[in-house]
């Protein structure tokens, strides 16, 4: 199943798209790759949605990437005597660890571990920001707070604590289970929720010993202050726009959204846009312009990835949230302003042997008016590398390992395919030219331009630019391309198994 666009989707999975016919659905509408919210549902829940994934992975014979999300630090307040308690600005609310029911002027926070960092001044937030407490003081365990903007408190309401780098490990109790799991089910990426700083990633990916990438969830302003940090030690970023938001004045967003793909287009990181993105359609079948709109500035931006939320998790329209979406992408990446942006962006390589390459494959198929360009790559490092560029023309990653075909589903402009291994130059022209016809991103004909790393099987070696002419079929009379579809697209492909 060939892609025109370059941007992908993400489509979060839940109760609204829980079943085979739901999920493939949502994949020939245009996801790439699924998210599986360990926020919510049982492991028996995600482990049947993994086994449906690749099933449906063997059906239609392309790769897909499973993201698997990990519900981090939460902080909750507790329980209130009649279930809600009323409080009014400028009014005094404690926050204690007793275990007893809450009331108008106090109510338990079992989180003694942050006590010590709700120092006076500290603004809390509850329930998505609704709520506004200022700490006046504070002790091992209680924090004696003001009211800024008062209303209704109820049980289990969310806190946040925004412009404080907490004392805590990224990681939960929770969070080690879950991504055991995840391991054991073979998913390809997990996120990290909550960043603050490089170092959150340390135990993660010790957890994994490589067996699946690491993405950073950036929902605290505190990560931009260790933005360039983060997005080295992370494999890929996600922009979590829900959390962030609330913590972030609503008009400094976009400009966090921006410079965070700016850096991770800078890194030749992976990037995620993600929360609320079509959310009026969790309950309307078409979305709001402003969400539109909201969809086309993440892909104008440069960002790898857009992702569905509630609106395939819960929603009463997620395969119209999944075809609205590509259709925005597909749009956008047919205006003339869109090249002209990415190119005004442009990106310098950095002086390696793996960027030259790159840069090169990036120019050589500009001047040669190639249709496609071509990695072989063992780790993805190549076809990572070729996407910073943002090349005009779609880059065929072919890997012989299928978890690296899996986790490039997530990279921009990238169409990974599992092929057999090769052991020399000329293998790999023939198997380039063989795969990019079969998958219609080339016509005999037509030549394309390759990188590789030699040896072959090595990762990180990308050190080898080769143009290759595509030869007609044996026993083809002539040489000339074969009929394109609409539009110059290629005629649809058969699925390759």
């Amino acid at each position: 199943m060939w892609r025109s666009r370059k941007a992908k989707i993400m489509a979060t999975l839940g109760p609204a798209s829980d079943e085979h016919h739901v999920i493939a659905a949502l994949f020939r509408a245009g996801a790439d790759m699924f998210r599986l919210n360990f926020s919510h549902g049982e492991p028996e829940d995600h482990r049947r949605r993994v086994e449906i994934i690749r099933k449906i992975e063997e059906e239609e014979g392309r790769p897909i990437g499973i993201l698997l999300d990990l519900q981090g630090p939460k902080f909750r307040l507790g329980r209130f005597a009649h279930g809600t308690a009323e409080v009014g600005a400028g009014g005094r609310f404690r926050l204690d660890l007793e275990d007893r029911p809450g009331d108008s002027r106090r109510t338990a926070f079992p989180h003694a571990e942050l006590f010590p960092a709700l120092v006076p001044g500290t603004t809390l937030l509850v329930d998505d920001g609704r709520i506004r407490l200022t700490v006046i003081t504070q002790g091992e365990d209680f924090a004696e707070t003001e009211v800024a903007v008062g209303g209704e408190l109820s049980d289990r309401k969310g806190v946040n604590v925004p412009g404080v780098v907490l004392p805590l490990s990224a990681m939960t109790d929770k969070d080690r289970r879950d991504a055991a799991l995840g391991l054991e089910l073979g998913v390809d990426w997990i996120a990290l929720s909550f960043v603050q700083r490089a170092a959150d990633a340390d135990e993660l990916r010790a957890l994994v010993e490589g067996r699946c990438q690491i993405m950073a969830k950036l929902e605290k302003p505190a990560a931009l202050e260790a933005l360039g940090s983060i997005v080295a030690a992370f494999d890929a970023v996600m922009v979590a726009r829900g959390d962030l938001g609330v913590e972030m004045p609503p008009e400094t967003l976009p400009t966090a959204q921006r410079r965070i793909v700016q850096a991770c287009r800078e890194n030749g990181k992976p990037v995620v846009v993600a929360t609320q993105m079509l959310e009026s359609m969790v309950h309307s079948p078409v979305p709001t312009r402003a969400e539109a709109s909201d969809v086309a500035t993440a892909v104008y931006e440069g960002a790898d990835m857009v992702m569905l939320s509630a609106e395939t998790a819960a929603g009463q329209y997620p395969v119209d949230s999944v075809t609205i979406m590509n259709r925005i992408i597909e749009e956008v990446e047919g205006d003339e302003y869109y090249r002209h942006g990415i190119e005004a962006e442009g990106m310098s390589p950095e002086p390696t042997v793996a960027d030259a390459i790159c840069y090169s494959l990036k120019s050589t198929a500009q001047v040669l008016s190639t249709p496609a360009v071509v990695t072989y790559t063992a780790s993805g490092f190549s076809a990572e590398r070729t996407a910073r560029e943002r090349p005009h023309v779609p880059i065929l990653a072919l890997t012989p390992f299928l978890g690296t075909a899996r986790r490039l589903a997530l990279v921009w402009g990238v169409h990974p395919v599992r092929v057999r291994d090769i052991a020399n130059e000329r293998e790999m022209v023939d198997l380039a030219c063989e795969v990019s016809v079969r998958e219609g991103a080339a016509r005999p004909g037509e030549r394309l331009v390759i990188a590789a790393g030699v040896p072959f099987g090595t990762s990180g070696t990308t050190n080898l630019i080769q143009v290759a002419e595509i030869p007609a079929p044996a026993g083809s009379s002539s040489s000339s391309p074969s009929p394109r579809g609409p539009a110059g697209q290629p005629e649809p492909p058969q699925p390759v198994r």
